[in-house]
């Protein structure tokens, strides 16, 4: 349940969030916005509005930094 939980995909799964968020070198922000809409309604199916919520957040703290570094 820790290393391979199934609501990020499974171990046998060559789709399993991490090692999609690794091999597109995804970083922090965009990583958590994958990791939350892959797992939105799987863990929780009550809180799949919340993890799609979560997703967003994280989308727009990516942007926002992006464009925190184009003012600069």
């Amino acid at each position: 349940m820790v290393n391979n939980p199934v609501h990020y995909g499974g171990k046998n799964n060559v789709y399993e969030a991490i090692k999609v968020i690794d091999a597109w070198e995804l970083g922090f922000s965009l990583g958590n916005t994958v990791k939350y809409i892959s797992r939105a309604g799987k863990k929780d199916s009550d809180a799949e509005l919340q993890d799609l919520k979560k997703a967003l957040w994280y989308l727009q703290h990516h942007i926002d930094n992006l464009e925190k570094k184009q003012t600069t």
